[in-house]
């Protein structure tokens, strides 16, 4: 289970991104960065940042805490903004929160170069979960006290959207084609051979159970939360199985890449997303 906490403190809108987050200040004295149940994507963008997120971690892979967080929408009384107002009347109660990460900056692969056995891993990861929000123009990743972290799952799992067919998104090709970690060798055999066998019926059903009941219950075709628990569970063993059809395109886009020119670097930038921590 996520640990809970109560914001007690909004301090300011962030505005990266569609989901308008705010960070907030809580009464465990931390600092995060909060996603609502009532924004334009719904609880289920926070069900996907929760499942993957929490895979990823079980994984090895570097992500920022995440919690729940109680919200009282009173809090965000003195923001000026009527669009973020709208969005704090609209989240009363549990939403999401992210371990906000002070002066973290953006990871451009060319400033901090990672090594391939990391870019293998975050690849093959991105590739099972579907993540399509990783690119050169989204990097998604942030640096900080010397380590990547790995931020903004909410656009996963897409099979959660429409169950009826769900069963087409086990096999679905994963373009790898605008990954930013391309350019940086990523050892994709390796990550197969450690993540595969480590996507297992127990690490999934870890990642499954942080997720609040509420944002489960009432899904169309499913007896109860945990049934659709189970969904989720099988859906991500059978895409793990089916790493045959996919992983191919995935290593021609490895391939293609290699010896090619990089996009365009940018200058290490103090993230949006991590900085505005001032009151």
């Amino acid at each position: 289970m996520l640990r809970h906490v109560t914001a007690i403190r909004y301090v300011t809108p962030l505005r990266e991104g569609g989901s308008l987050p705010g960070l907030m200040e809580a009464d465990d004295l931390g600092t995060y960065v909060v996603k609502y149940h009532g924004a334009g994507q719904g609880p289920k963008a926070l069900v996907a940042e929760i499942v993957s997120g929490e895979l990823a971690r079980g994984l090895g892979l570097p992500v920022p805490e995440l919690v729940t967080v109680e919200l009282d929408p009173a809090l965000g009384a003195s923001e000026p903004d009527q669009e973020v107002q709208e969005l704090l009347r609209a989240s009363p109660g549990l939403n999401l929160g992210i371990d906000f990460l002070p002066g973290a900056l953006d990871l451009d692969p060319r400033a901090f170069p990672p090594d391939p056995g990391f870019a293998g891993r975050v690849l093959w990861f991105d590739a099972l979960v579907g993540n399509v929000d990783r690119s050169w123009r989204n990097v998604n990743m942030l640096f900080w006290h010397g380590s990547p972290y790995l931020i903004d799952h909410g656009a996963t799992l897409t099979f959660q959207h429409s169950w009826a067919g769900a069963d087409a998104w086990v096999a679905r090709p994963y373009d790898a084609s605008a990954h930013v970690l391309l350019g940086a060798a990523p050892d994709l055999d390796a990550a197969d051979a450690a993540l595969a066998p480590a996507v297992t019926d127990e690490a999934l059903r870890a990642a499954v159970a942080a997720v609040p009941d509420r944002w489960l219950a009432g899904e169309p075709g499913f007896a109860d939360a945990d049934a659709v628990r189970a969904a989720f569970v099988a859906q991500l063993l059978a895409r793990r199985d089916a790493r045959e059809v996919w992983l191919p395109g995935v290593r021609d886009a490895v391939a293609a890449r290699a010896g090619a020119d990089e996009p365009r670097t940018r200058e290490p930038q103090v993230s949006y997303w991590a900085a505005r921590g001032s009151s």
